[in-house]
């Protein structure tokens, strides 16, 4: 019967076929990036009450930020958990050579508005902070995928296949004291350089310059009186009278 004979391919039908299998595979690579970009509607998220900024003029590259921020949210010391970036350019002169990476806390946050599961939300018991709940990722990275800035704020816990994200420390188990916006921040108390602070007031999202900020004082206004030639010299000062014993 026609039904039970094998059908032949010619091998112009084959390439054929391959070109079309590997369209249909480069359409699917690329359906990922296109659901991120395209949302249904724009939502609008409350911005958050803290912000981590830092000076890179201040900062001597000792990494131990990021020490800290393992430490206290994973128990572990590893700079790839770390929730900040301190990186160095061994090409490049001071002050351009140290490189810092903060989350933004985006007032749009791309990560929140991607996640299929709700695991990356806004936490407005927690001053409007854009954190990761662990027990609701699933490890898709969408999130990763999803944030703007490179290298992309939130990171990727290998073993617990999980990502995760900066909090303020409102989830470290491991810090002893209260963080949040309002509270401490084991990268800030860590800093042997004062070199990152948190603020309320939401800095310029254009590029790193509104979070890279010069924490230097400013120098305290010199004021010289310049004596006129008309002006009568100065008096010398009055001898003062001996005493009578």
């Amino acid at each position: 019967m026609a039904g039970d004979q094998k059908k032949k391919f010619s091998r112009r039908d084959f390439v054929a076929g391959g070109g079309t299998i590997l369209a249909a595979g480069a359409l699917t690579a690329a359906a990922p990036a296109a659901a991120l970009s395209s949302t249904a509607a724009k939502a609008e998220y409350p911005l958050s009450t803290g912000y981590l900024i830092y000076d890179s003029r201040h900062c001597s590259g000792c990494q131990s930020c990021m020490l800290a921020c393992s430490l206290v949210h994973d128990g572990e010391a590893s700079t790839s958990r770390a929730r900040i970036q301190v990186t160095r350019n061994v090409l490049a002169q001071y002050p351009l050579d140290i490189n810092i990476f903060v989350c933004r806390q985006c007032p749009d946050p791309l990560c929140v508005k991607n996640c299929p599961t709700g695991a990356c939300h806004v936490s407005t018991a927690n001053g409007n902070v854009r954190m990761i709940d662990g027990d609701k990722c699933i490890g898709c990275k969408t999130c990763l995928q999803a944030c703007p800035h490179v290298p992309h704020r939130p990171v990727f816990n290998v073993a617990a296949q999980k990502s995760t994200k900066c909090d303020l420390c409102v989830k470290a188990p491991y810090f002893s004291k209260k963080g949040g916006p309002s509270g401490a921040q084991a990268c800030v108390t860590t800093c042997p350089a004062g070199a990152l602070k948190v603020v309320a007031e939401l800095p310029s999202q254009n590029d790193n310059s509104g979070f890279d900020l010069n924490f230097a004082p400013k120098p305290k206004p010199v004021v010289r009186t310049i004596a006129r030639p008309d002006d009568d010299p100065p008096k010398p000062p009055a001898k003062a009278a001996p005493v009578k014993r």
